[in-house]
Formats: C-alpha cells, sequence, structure tokens
C-alpha cells in the first residue's frame, strides 16, 4: 500500500463463478486495474455451487487483480448438496483454492481492515458472527489508532433475519470502534450509516453493501461493485454499474466523522 494521506478500496463481491458473465468478468478485471486500488475487498461467494472447477476459476481472477486482496467467503462457497462435507468440512474447497486465513487482516495508518466469516454450514443461506469473532475483533482493535479507519468485510448483512433492525453484533462491533462495514449476498447496492439504517443509537458507522459483481443471477439490478475512497475524517462512497457495456458511475455519497460516528450519505 501506498503511504498517501487516503486509500482506494475496490469492494467486490457475488462473483459466482459458475453462473459468471464472461465478458463482465473481462471489463470488471479492466475496470478494477483502471482504478490503481490500494486494496481490493471480496465479500464472499466466489463459486455458484462450491465445486472444484469453480473455484479454481474464481482463483485465478482474484490473481489476476490488484494486490493486497482479501477475501471472505460466503454461503455459496459451502456445499448444498453435499451434507457430508457440509457438515464436516463446510470450507474445505474454498481453504484449499482460496486461502486457508479466515480472519485476514491488512492495516496501515490510514486504514485497518480486517475480515470475517459469517458462513453457517447448518442452515446454508443465513449468516452469523459467532462470539470467539467478536472477541477476536474487540482485542485486535486495543492497539489500532482512533484516526485510523477500521473496516470489517463481511458476506452477510448485519441485519436480523425477521428485518426488526440491526444483529447484536453490528452493535457490539460498531461500539467497539467498527467506522464501516462492507458486505454482499443480496446482490443489491446500499451505502448509508447505521444511524439511518438501523436504531442503533450511540456511535454510527457506515454500511456498504454491493451488488453481484459479475452473476447473471440478478435481482432488478446490474451486476455492480463499488468504490471507496477513505481518509481519516472522510469516506466517498462510489457504485458503479455494468451498462452493458463498461462500469459506470451511478451514485457517489460522502460521509464525515464526527464525535458520535459517521454521519452523511
Amino acid at each position: 500500500m501506498t503511504l498517501a494521506a487516503s486509500r482506494t478500496i475496490v469492494h467486490l463481491s457475488d462473483l459466482h463463478f459458475g453462473r459468471a458473465d464472461p465478458g463482465v468478468v473481462r471489463a470488471l478485471h479492466d475496470a478494477v486495474w483502471t482504478l490503481e486500488p490500494d486494496i481490493v475487498a471480496i465479500s464472499g461467494d466466489l463459486t455458484q455451487r462450491a465445486r472444484r472447477g469453480q473455484f479454481r476459476r474464481a482463483k485465478d481472477f482474484i490473481d489476476s487483480l490488484p494486490s493486497p486482496r482479501l477475501v471472505v467467503p460466503g454461503n455459496h462457497d459451502v456445499p448444498l448438496f453435499n451434507l457430508i462435507a457440509r457438515l464436516f468440512d463446510p470450507l474445505g474447497g474454498y481453504r484449499r483454492a482460496v486461502t486457508g486465513d479466515l480472519s485476514p487482516t491488512l492495516t496501515d495508518e490510514v486504514v485497518w481492515v480486517t475480515g470475517i466469516d459469517t458462513t453457517r454450514p447448518a442452515s446454508w443461506k443465513s449468516g452469523r458472527v459467532d462470539a470467539e469473532t467478536l472477541t477476536r475483533i474487540q482485542a485486535s482493535l486495543d492497539g489500532v489508532p482512533s484516526a485510523t479507519v477500521k473496516i470489517v468485510v463481511a458476506h452477510h448483512p448485519f441485519d436480523t433475519s425477521d428485518g426488526t433492525g440491526a444483529t447484536p453484533s453490528l452493535h457490539t462491533l460498531t461500539a467497539a470502534g467498527i467506522d464501516v462495514f462492507l458486505t454482499g449476498h443480496l446482490h443489491t447496492s446500499y451505502a448509508g450509516h447505521t444511524a439511518q439504517r438501523y436504531n442503533t443509537g450511540g456511535r454510527s458507522a457506515v454500511v456498504v453493501e454491493a451488488a453481484t459483481a459479475t452473476s447473471t443471477r440478478l435481482r432488478q439490478e446490474a451486476n455492480g461493485f463499488n468504490v471507496l475512497r477513505v481518509a481519516a475524517g472522510s469516506i466517498q462512497v462510489e457504485a458503479r454499474t455494468w451498462d452493458g457495456r463498461t462500469f459506470v458511475t451511478r451514485d457517489v455519497q460522502a460521509f464525515s466523522r464526527g464525535n458520535s460516528g459517521w454521519t452523511g450519505g
């Protein structure tokens, strides 16, 4: 990473190799390189069905992107139909093909970025943050300077499954000092602060969700990804959208840090 006062982070999610559009994949590769990011963060669902060939294609694509890269698994990276593998070695394919590090961390004087595994093999689709992960993050934050922007990358959004609001883990991590949550899973993009989206009270953080970057399984939104420009007191989030030929900027939102966290959007 460079030593400038800001960082450019490209946020990709839901690649779904096995159902990826080859033309979009090629265009995404070129678009990411044009941005010259300091970090590429990928928030899960690298494959469609956690098959060996799909992992191989996903890994080849990831390796072709600028580094450093921080990657976490999603529920589609856990076998669905192979119940033995799903229950006894759910992320075996991911570990062998992509990385065995399920809590990757990148840090410098501007950003501290950590990834977490939110997959829940027993229920496959839904996600969770376990107590051990919360404890690890809280302990890790003790030595991080207050001005450093602290970012968590996870596959599942931090919403309760019944739609009533934020999960306890979001409250815990925001109170512990997390500034930004980067997630995917829903195939729809969003950027806002937690006080705006949830009744969290107290400190607020920035929530950024990504559309599916390359999958043909769309949910009323074209393929897309996010670009974050991060500095100590400001964050700009750009949503890039596929227009059938290239990725264009669809929306830009700006957030600033205050005494009670982040506002704007």
